[in-house]
């Protein structure tokens, strides 16, 4: 894992080597004091130097301006590296997500992935600028104090420096205590993030059914999941902080009682030990400095396995060897599909199902709830992966595992029941079918799917904002835009998944008109529970757990008297 993490610093080594270079000077530098101290109190005071005295003061004065400069950079500088590493590993995750399989965001919340994307990484990039940083100042200024306090007196230092294994055990072992809770801390962190993505966008249903107390409840178990994991993680720290700061009090224990033994005993003079209490101060300093650092070294370690841990995800891969392909017949053929979503074949969704369809050719798909007929239209853009037993899909008499997952993609065409638009304009939503149609071939779309007039009509035409998942549009709008993006993008093969059920009737007229275009001239897979939207379609499968068990055209599956035929009286009658 240190591998990895190190790894991110090599863009910006030469701006990484100049701020250690700066931390280096201000470790450096911090030692003048206690030795130009030593001088003034053992020679220039008493030889009544007051030339050498003043020297002294502006030379360490000078000096001090020179570290803030340092200082300045560092922390400027510093910070800057570590938030140049927070974007990349950012870009990085951002990137890989847009590659993870459907399976992923089936089994992970939004708001969960949301703050490994920006908590965590933030922490990280906080360990990325004060963690070289107080590794090295901290280890150079013990080092050189040490040194120094050796060259003023050797026994007392030994003395001081026995208590620095105490302190290394009592960090190590609260350490892992602190792993453990701010770990939790994070996790619990995610789940409040989860709950009030889901609230917040749900918030128009919560509102309808005045459901805010339940709302509020959910959040709250979320919430004291958080109380209670920070709870234990500042209980380790409290224990880590004051255990160690403990430790670092009895130096100063040690330094009084040693320090005056000596002076007693004439070992030393007033001046040299003074000189030596000032050096011990920058001996204990780093060392406290590094105590603290435990603290941001979890934060940042436990959000950089939680980073690694969605990067370690696999992606989804093309099959070895697979082949780019162009614009496609839109010939299709599953033969002896079976496929569960978790993997393990404990609940079939499709059994040994197989369909063939033309190109050019109008299929429904009909049949009860949980059938399998979703399933099906995500399988043929190969969102979910067939295992090699599982059967397999053909498109033009090519198995789809042998076709790039983007090629294939881009000769598929989606309108779904539940419309996803994106926050920004109706062009820039448009335009997600091709991002490099003109504007002209923007407007002939809109046209074709029935929303030109519409959006010719608003103040700011194709340029208005429509809100957040298009909360500012009505259902039958909002359809119309996503099948404007469908024509922009002119697929082969279009699925058309339950895309007008949650429309009114007068709405589904005219969006179906706009389908009816859609569909010429490509074979077109339609979803659909209003039997009358498909009466004209080429042929007509009756899916059910998981089997086309009824197959032919409307007149045909009336006469045969089947499932169809129930299913087609049953809505006539409710009607």
């Amino acid at each position: 894992m240190l591998k990895r993490f190190i790894a991110y610093y090599a863009p910006h080594k030469k701006l990484f080597a100049l701020d250690m270079a700066a931390s280096l000077a201000i470790s450096v530098l911090g030692m003048v004091y206690p030795v130009i101290t030593n001088k003034m109190l053992n020679d220039f005071i008493p030889d009544r130097n007051y030339r050498y005295i003043i020297i002294a003061g502006v030379t360490v004065l000078a000096l001090y301006f020179v570290r803030m400069y340092l200082r300045y950079f560092v922390q400027y500088q510093g910070h800057i590296i570590g938030t140049y590493m927070q974007a990349q590993m950012r870009r990085e995750l951002f990137s890989h997500l847009e590659k993870l399989p459907f399976s992923f965001f089936d089994n992970n919340e939004t708001g969960s992935i949301m703050t490994r994307m920006t908590n965590d990484l933030f922490e990280v990039s906080e360990l990325a600028h004060h963690g070289p940083e107080n590794l090295l100042t901290s280890s150079v200024m013990i080092v050189l104090s040490f040194t120094y306090l050796c060259t003023l007196n050797v026994p007392r230092t030994l003395i001081i420096f026995a208590c620095v294994p105490v302190l290394a055990v009592v960090s190590v072992h609260y350490r892992k205590l602190m792993r453990k809770a701010f770990t939790e801390r994070r996790q619990s962190n995610a789940v409040i993030n989860a709950a009030l993505e889901s609230s917040i966008t749900g918030v128009r249903v919560t509102k309808a059914y005045t459901n805010a107390d339940e709302e509020l409840r959910k959040f709250e178990i979320g919430n004291r999941k958080f109380i209670d994991a920070s709870a234990l993680s500042y209980k380790a720290m409290g224990k880590f902080h004051s255990s160690t700061n403990f430790v670092t009090d009895v130096f100063n224990v040690i330094i009084l009682i040693a320090g005056g033994m000596f002076l007693y005993l004439g070992k030393i003079n007033f001046g040299e030990y003074s000189a030596f209490i000032v050096a011990v101060n920058l001996f204990i300093s780093p060392v406290q400095t590094l105590i603290s650092f435990m603290e941001q070294w979890q934060n940042g370690v436990t959000g950089f396995q939680r980073f690694i841990e969605i990067m370690d995800e696999p992606e989804e891969e093309d099959a070895p060897g697979a082949k780019e392909i162009d614009r496609v017949k839109g010939d299709i053929s599953l033969r002896n599909i079976c496929f569960s979503y978790n993997g393990n074949g404990s609940r079939e969704i499709l059994d040994e199902i197989s369909l063939d369809i033309k190109a050019g050719e109008k299929v429904a798909l009909v049949g009860p709830s949980g059938g399998g007929k979703t399933t099906i239209c995500n399988l043929i853009p190969d969102f979910y992966k067939l295992g090699e037993k599982d059967g397999k899909i053909l498109i033009d008499g090519e198995d789809i595992r042998n076709i790039t997952m983007d090629s294939l993609r881009r000769n598929i065409g989606i309108v779904q029941q539940d419309v996803f638009l994106f926050a920004g304009t109706i062009r820039e939503n448009i335009l997600y079918g091709c991002k490099n149609a003109s504007d002209e071939e923007v407007v002939e779309a809109a046209k074709k799917a029935n929303i030109h007039e519409f959006a010719i009509s608003l103040p700011d035409g194709y340029d208005t904002q429509i809100g957040e998942r298009g909360v500012k549009l009505s259902g039958g709008q909002k359809q119309r835009i996503s099948i404007a993006r469908v024509f922009l993008k002119n697929p082969s093969v279009l699925i058309l998944d339950e895309a007008t059920s949650a429309l009114d009737s007068s709405t589904e007229i005219l969006i179906q008109q706009s389908l009816d275009k859609l569909c010429e001239g490509r074979t077109c897979i339609v979803v659909a529970h209003r039997l009358s939207t498909i009466r004209n379609a080429d042929r007509i499968f009756v899916i059910t757990d998981g089997k086309a068990v009824e197959s032919g055209t409307h007149e045909e599956l009336m006469e045969y008297g089947g499932i169809y035929k129930n299913l087609y009286e049953l809505q006539y009658k409710l009607k």
